[in-house]
């Protein structure tokens, strides 16, 4: 007996052995910190669906020293989470980017203005400061000011641009009459520090016509030629988008997922189940599947930056459904 049941721990172990290399790894490089934004990789590792797909997944936080495209570019990734404005500009400068799903349907960018300082639409933009993130946030601004027929140089017909922190003290200090917000997190942000929102004014750049795609999937243009990372990516796409689904179902709980990955301590019960239901918003309704009108609105836009345009010509081969229809069994 003694004999039999060390022989069963023995294979047991091995057969643990030969899971745990079976499983294929796979690494994903945040656009940020870890926050609900990405609440439904965080699910999709808690609840399972990852090691239900065959996957070994680690997720690498980012931050405002952390650049995804150059991360992928080095070899630290297998994908990455960025915005279609920063990879396409990317992709035109020689990083081979490819969209392969896109979970984020909706753009959750804003400009937040104080109404005491008489801002009533954009047009009253001119002679003002605003506060604009860069590290590849400021491109959908300044193709928006472009579209305006407003110089970012400054002076009475123009606007004079302040470089942003990840921060809300521009408007706090007013040190500038606007500045950038999501609607899911600086907004917020502003609220808590005291400034009620009936006091506040924002532009949607959803409500402008100017949104431009966010929160993407992408992956190197030379590695989709390999069919058996397509196919570990198509698992990997189908587990996180089952993850999203859940996040949705159940706001909280998610929220609660990303604070237990949270080793910083910084951020809060609240912000976060409160920036999960904003999140939300923004994925509903998305399989995982790019809508090409959304991503031809998003090069127009991009296209529309006057002398200094974001992206100088239509990218080709920007995106693939290759990924998103195995993903969906298509």
């Amino acid at each position: 007996m003694k004999k039999l049941m060390t022989t069963l721990a023995t294979a047991a172990v091995a057969l643990a052995g030969f899971a745990a290399q079976a499983a294929d790894d796979v690494t994903l490089q945040l656009k940020w910190v870890i926050q609900a934004q990405f609440a439904g990789y965080y699910v999709a590792q808690e609840k399972g669906f990852y090691e239900e797909a065959g996957l070994n997944v680690t997720i690498n936080p980012g931050g405002p020293d952390i650049s995804p495209p150059q991360v992928i570019a080095g070899g630290g990734a297998d994908v990455i989470i960025d915005w279609m404005p920063s990879a396409l500009a990317s992709r035109e400068k020689g990083v081979g980017l490819v969209n392969i799903a896109q979970p984020f349907k909706r753009s959750g960018m804003m400009l937040t203005c104080r109404k005491e300082t008489g801002i009533k639409a954009a047009a009253d933009f001119k002679g003002r400061t605003l506060g604009v993130w860069f590290f590849g946030n400021e491109y959908p601004f300044l193709s928006w000011m472009s579209q305006l027929g407003i110089p970012t140089k400054g002076g009475s017909d123009g606007v004079t641009v302040l470089k942003q922190g990840f921060n809300v003290d521009p408007l706090l200090q007013k040190q500038a009459d606007c500045i950038s917000t999501m609607t899911y997190n600086e907004y917020w942000q502003v609220i808590d520090a005291g400034i009620p929102a009936e006091e506040l004014l924002v532009f949607k750049y959803e409500d402008e016509g100017v949104a431009t795609l966010e929160d993407g999937l992408y992956v190197l243009e030379d590695r989709l030629g390999d069919a058996a990372f397509v196919e570990r990516m198509a698992r990997f796409v189908r587990a996180s988008m089952k993850g999203w689904d859940w996040a949705r179902e159940n706001p909280k709980e998610a929220a609660l997922i990303v604070l237990e990955n949270d080793a910083t301590g910084a951020q809060t019960e609240k912000h976060q189940i409160r920036m999960m239901g904003e999140i939300n918003k923004l994925t509903e309704g998305s399989d995982g599947k790019l809508d090409p009108a959304d991503y031809e609105r998003t090069v127009k836009t991009l296209l529309s930056g006057g002398s200094d345009p974001v992206i100088t010509k239509a990218p080709e081969g920007a995106w693939t459904h290759a990924v998103i229809d195995k993903a969906l069994g298509q």
